[in-house]
């Protein structure tokens, strides 16, 4: 791994995590290339970032759980092959139900060169420290459908509070979210803006 990266869980102790691309639960149905473990890696400035948003979240009776950081580029080109196969309808359900797969491109749910490439974005939620369950925010990781974008309609008003909690706490700690996903936010000052690298999740 480069030597500015490093895994999330090392420098923020009690973090959780469930790497969704390291594993069969994500929307191509199966691990992704680049990903060897189930771990979340990136920048250790996005490590530093995300443990003032732990504490910030601790304070308000929540914790967080990550399901995506670096990105190797070779997972990204496994997504754009995998967009030109054949419809199986295996996941199209639970993450695309009112797209097809090319859709996924162009209404920005995939990107071509993405940010998590460069290690310092993360895509996550809340639980709740008492209990462990997962905070109700309204779809899960990676619905790529406007029920997903913040501030979309037909959310609950306890999931539209759990998303602004999540919103807040990572503006905060200097993070951008981001309008189409819920989970995904990035940080304003990223050490790598214009590298996208390849190593593996290893």
């Amino acid at each position: 791994m480069n030597d500015d990266f490093a895994f999330v869980d090392e420098l923020v102790p009690g973090i959780r995590w469930d790497a969704k691309y390291a594993t069969w639960d994500n929307f191509t149905g199966k691990p992704v290339d680049g990903y060897l473990v189930n771990r979340i890696a990136g920048t250790t400035t996005l490590c530093a970032a995300l443990g003032e948003a732990q504490e910030k979240a601790a304070s308000l009776g929540f914790g967080l759980l990550l399901w995506d950081g670096y990105r190797p580029q070779r997972a990204v080109e496994c997504f754009l092959r995998w967009v030109d196969q054949p419809e199986d309808g295996r996941t199209k359900l639970w993450h695309y139900p009112h797209l097809d797969r090319a859709g996924m491109f162009a209404k920005g749910y995939v990107a071509t060169r993405s940010g998590h490439s460069r290690g310092s974005t993360v895509d996550l939620t809340l639980y709740h420290l008492g209990t462990g369950e997962l905070a109700s925010m309204g779809g899960g990781h990676d619905l790529m459908d406007p029920i997903s974008h913040h501030d979309a309609r037909g959310v609950s008003g306890l999931e539209a509070g759990n998303r602004r909690y999540l919103r807040s706490i990572m503006a905060d700690c200097g993070f951008d979210s981001y309008d189409r996903e819920w989970w995904h936010y990035s940080l304003r000052n990223e050490p790598y803006p214009d590298t996208y690298f390849d190593f593996p999740v290893a």
